[in-house]
């Protein structure tokens, strides 16, 4: 399912709760290792490799990240799965965060296959996540949330995957 980018900024500004910068009410540690898990085993599956992940981060409201090795991409680059503590948001790079304007940039550099995003997007909906384009999250951030005073510039991306 494809949610529009009017729906998924409805719900960045629904999961912005200012007085919850790092993580949201009720949220549950424990339910998201259990995701991530699944996740990881999916695209494990899926990839026919092993993936790496770190989990549990530190202040950020980032929850973790998940690796699929270069080697088991159709293009050589890895993919990288950023998972946040809001809502299963989920972010979609080739290489790292930031080193394409999102993934039409990086399949149109020949970086990211198409049959490969799909299959990472495909098994992110069957768990549960949002997928939120990177190009939708490094727009300028308007919520109510007192940001960090080092985030010179905020963006959506610092909100729900930053560093606090």
């Amino acid at each position: 399912m494809t949610v529009s980018e009017v729906d998924l900024l409805a719900l960045l500004r629904e999961l912005d709760d200012p007085e919850r910068l790092e993580w949201p009410r009720h949220y549950d540690r424990g339910e998201n290792a259990v995701l991530l898990g699944r996740l990881v085993s999916r695209l494990e599956d899926d990839f026919a490799v092993r993936c790496t992940a770190e989990q549990d981060t530190q202040d950020s409201s980032e929850y973790g990240r998940v690796v699929v090795p270069g080697d088991a991409t159709v293009c050589g680059t890895r993919i990288v799965v950023c998972v946040s503590k809001f809502g299963s948001l989920a972010l979609v790079c080739a290489d790292n965060p930031g080193a394409f304007l999102g993934t039409d940039e990086a399949q149109a550099e020949g970086e990211l296959d198409a049959a490969d995003l799909a299959k990472v997007n495909r098994a992110l909906v069957d768990l549960g996540y949002v997928v939120v384009p990177e190009e939708l999250l490094e727009c300028d951030y308007d919520g109510p949330s007192q940001l960090p005073r080092h985030v010179q510039w905020p963006t959506w991306w610092h909100r729900f995957f930053g560093i606090f």
